[in-house]
């Protein structure tokens, strides 16, 4: 498992979109994942110096008061935090506080782990499912499987 993994999450995703929601504009953000050219590499770590956590995918539909969705993705089995509750890695840590400010600014933002939490996600916001109606905790959750993993 590897970047690969997450770069055919993000693939799979874009698909479904397409396929079942051809209405919804959205964007992933690919480039941070992409092999490069040296010099494209630098390039794109210059255009986004600024950015450092943002998340993979954008989804541009306003909804129950957000104005839109912003999902950090991550591969089947990773995992987020350690047992004492800290982030896994400060890479995550990153993305966790850029997911905070994205929810402070009105928007809906969270972690997803895997395909199928993904969907739930998408899915429960574009059809406004309660649990969206609320102010998620900081970390985003919200879903019945991060329940279930015992997540905060």
């Amino acid at each position: 498992m590897g970047k690969k993994d997450e770069t055919l999450l993000q693939i799979a995703i874009a698909e479904y979109l397409a396929k079942n929601h051809p209405e919804v504009e959205f964007h992933n953000d690919y480039g941070t994942g992409a092999r490069l050219k040296p010099y494209q590499a630098k390039e794109q770590a210059e255009m986004n110096a600024h950015r450092k956590g943002w998340p993979d995918l954008f989804i541009a539909e306003p909804r129950n008061g957000y104005a839109g969705l912003f999902i950090e993705l991550k591969r089947d089995g990773e995992r987020l935090q350690k047992r004492n509750g800290d982030w896994a890695s400060e890479h995550i840590a990153i993305q966790a506080e850029r997911i905070k400010e994205l929810l402070k600014r009105g928007y809906y933002a969270r972690f997803t782990v895997g395909y199928n939490e993904t969907i739930e996600t998408i899915e429960k916001y574009l059809n406004g499912e309660p649990c969206l109606l609320v102010v998620p905790d900081p970390n985003g959750w919200c879903s019945s499987t991060s329940a279930q993993r015992g997540d905060k």
